[in-house]
């Protein structure tokens, strides 16, 4: 009986400790590291532990009526900029993710140092808009739309805000300016 126990004791030790650790830069749909698409402002301290969180007290309101909080790592790296639905709330939750380091990356690999070639082969393109400056990819599959500066095109597509971008029309080496994943 107790060589049972004891036998049960340490396969449960093993399966626990060969638990998988979450990945605090991956990025899915509706996650991005330990923060997701339902974490609310007051909670995140308990998302970042590690980590420096700028424009917002720690309790219920944002030391400066701004919308955005910044998060750091303990070596002073911009990590993302959140922006939560409603200002000094602190119960609000987190509507848009700016992804500003390249350890962020999608389940299929597309960080910030990504070019549109890999975007376009590992995700549907759902949209392209036609900014001032930018050009926007929209992927639905992951909530995230990219921006591509307009001096990656060639000079005929640069100026034009009427045209109306196809994936063909944007060069495969082109550089991801911003990253941003929204969760309406």
């Amino acid at each position: 009986m107790t060589k049972s126990i004891f036998t049960f004791l340490i396969i449960s030790i093993l399966f626990s400790s060969c638990k998988k650790e979450e990945d605090p830069f991956l990025i899915t749909k509706n996650n991005i590291g330990f923060l997701n698409d339902s974490t609310q402002v007051k909670d995140l301290k308990s998302a970042f532990p590690n980590d420096s969180i700028v424009n917002y007290k720690g309790d219920t309101t944002f030391k400066i009526p701004m919308n955005l909080v910044e998060v750091y790592d303990k070596g002073g790296d911009l990590l993302l900029t959140l922006t939560p639905n409603r200002i000094s709330d602190s119960t609000a939750t987190i509507t848009n993710i700016r992804i500003n380091d390249s350890r962020y990356k999608t389940e299929k690999g597309i960080s910030t140092l990504s070019r549109f070639k890999e975007i376009q082969d590992t995700y549907k393109i759902s949209k392209i808009d036609n900014l001032i400056n930018s050009v926007v990819i929209t992927v639905d599959e992951i909530n995230a739309q990219f921006a591509i500066d307009k001096t990656e095109l060639p000079a005929n597509l640069r100026y034009d805000m009427n045209s109306k971008f196809e994936a063909s029309q944007i060069p495969d080496n082109a550089r991801i300016k911003y990253f941003f994943i929204n969760w309406d």
